[in-house]
């Protein structure tokens, strides 16, 4: 499984950046993880959008679904210059139906809903759920391909039970959208420690920090971080990528 960081910013993108993007491929299998604020500008970088085979949405706030309309007038786009389009499916719960709506668009994609107590298989992988502490429902994802895990905790305030959900993870992609001295459960978000606790806890190998603040020193939040988890810590960014086959 591989990992590639297409955008890490939380609430908006920072200049020439892009919020919640992430690709990870399988055996030729490409999936994105949530389509934010340019992130298909950044994804063309890597592949180009008529060539995914699925993508998955945490939720719907703007962050993470900004450049759904855009892929999808991307693929209508391709599909009138005669290229092959496939349906893509888009993942996604349907708690809110206006969001989950959204997923479809003529037949270039349509909506495929996932349930908070349900596992599935997207092409090589097998995801499962945990319903995170956002405003909105909002959910965190066990990615799963041969021997490899990835977990995403999408966005929340801090759990408990994401030391077990993510257990043994070959990487944990956690957000930490605040840094260690500030309280971010009020927003639905988590800070640098509360990141690196989990990490610990869950026993993961490698820890990404993302949705990250656009403002402060963001090595501060890595030292943080550092401060509760002793393995490898990365900050997000466009262009990271870790190779787990390796």
């Amino acid at each position: 499984m591989k990992l590639t960081v297409i955008g890490p910013w939380g609430g908006y993108p920072k200049v020439n950046g892009a919020s919640a993007g992430y690709l990870l491929e399988h055996k030729g299998f490409h999936l994105l993880v949530d389509c934010g604020s340019a992130v298909l500008s950044k994804l063309q970088q890597y592949i180009q959008p008529e060539l995914l085979d699925a993508v998955i949405i945490s939720h719907y706030h703007p962050d993470h679904i900004a450049d759904i309309g855009v892929l999808q007038h991307a693929l209508i786009i391709s599909k009138y210059m005669n290229k092959e389009i496939k349906t893509l499916p888009i993942y996604g719960h349907d708690e809110n139906q206006h969001g989950f709506q959204l997923l479809f668009f003529d037949d270039v994609t349509k909506g495929v809903a996932y349930q908070e107590d349900q596992e599935i298989h997207i092409g090589p992988f097998k995801v499962s759920f945990l319903r995170t502490k956002h405003p909105v429902p909002c959910f965190a994802m066990r990615i799963e391909a041969e021997n490899s895990v990835f977990v995403f905790t999408a966005d929340s305030s801090y759990l408990e039970e994401f030391s077990s959900f993510a257990a043994n993870a070959d990487i944990l992609l956690c957000e930490s959208n605040f840094y260690g001295d500030m309280d971010g459960s009020a927003a639905g978000h988590m800070t640098s420690y509360e990141a690196g606790q989990i990490a610990q806890a869950a026993q993961v190998k490698h820890l990404i920090l993302t949705h990250l603040p656009q403002y402060g020193e963001l090595e501060q939040i890595k030292m943080e971080a550092s401060e509760k988890f002793s393995g490898s810590i990365f900050l997000a960014e466009e262009g990271l990528s870790l190779d787990l086959s390796k």
